[in-house]
């Protein structure tokens, strides 16, 4: 079930090429897990109105931090997100939430792995800011793919957070150069690929193209989680 909240857009920036940051208030006592979603509702200042003014976006804020933060590819043919990249810091805004299970998961003896294409690192910045906080002993690898270095996302805090966290290890692959993550790419920095569970979040395309993927060089299909992100 959701609740409705009433927040103030604070600021938004670019975060990489083509990709927008939404920063709101974020609701006194509002609690929830690292990798869950939440409906962020335009007012009609924008001329939306019902399922247009309407988009769910992972938290890219980790539950300890005091603001709640999201982030999405912009697309001039999407009216939600000009209408959103317009309207001006300050304004009211709604968000509806809690939504989602794409979460870390409890037993620290399985190794996470987090295979992931552009926009879809939102919520996992958050599951490894918030793991690194909490100093949680999973092991966890990103396999992070994008074209370019500029149109990758929180490359730097990612950087960052692996210099701070020693069970986390940061795979940035650019396919322009590098090409695409392939079943070489698994084999090379997933130490028991039987044993980990893989975490696949992205455009629909890119998820089911990488579940194959993990499938094929031996991860167990019960231990893959998938978060398909919806307007790509």
């Amino acid at each position: 079930m959701s609740t409705s909240y009433d927040v103030h857009l604070l600021h938004k920036k670019e975060v990489a090429e083509g990709t927008m940051e939404f920063t709101l208030e974020k609701p006194k006592g509002f609690e929830y897990r690292a990798g869950q979603f939440g409906d962020l509702v335009l007012p009609p200042s924008t001329g939306l109105t019902g399922d247009n003014a309407k988009h769910g976006f992972s938290f890219v804020s980790a539950p300890f931090e005091d603001t709640l933060r999201m982030a999405t590819r912009m697309r001039k043919t999407s009216a939600f997100k000009n209408a959103a990249a317009q309207l001006p810091d300050g304004s009211m805004v709604q968000l509806l939430a809690l939504w989602g299970d794409f979460t870390l998961h409890k037993n620290p003896a399985v190794p996470a792995v987090f295979v992931i294409g552009g926009i879809g690192i939102t919520p996992v910045r958050s599951i490894i800011a918030q793991a690194t906080h909490e100093h949680a002993p999973h092991k966890i690898t990103l396999i992070y793919a994008n074209r370019t270095r500029a149109l990758a996302a929180y490359t730097d805090e990612l950087q960052r957070l692996a210099a701070e966290n020693k069970n986390f290890t940061f795979v940035p692959v650019y396919t322009d150069t590098q090409g695409h993550v392939g079943a070489a790419t698994i084999r090379q920095h997933v130490a028991d690929i039987a044993a980990s569970r893989f975490y696949l979040a992205g455009p629909e395309g890119m998820v089911k193209a990488m579940r194959e993927l993990v499938l094929d060089v031996g991860a167990d299909e019960d231990n893959v989680r998938t978060e398909e992100f919806d307007g790509y």
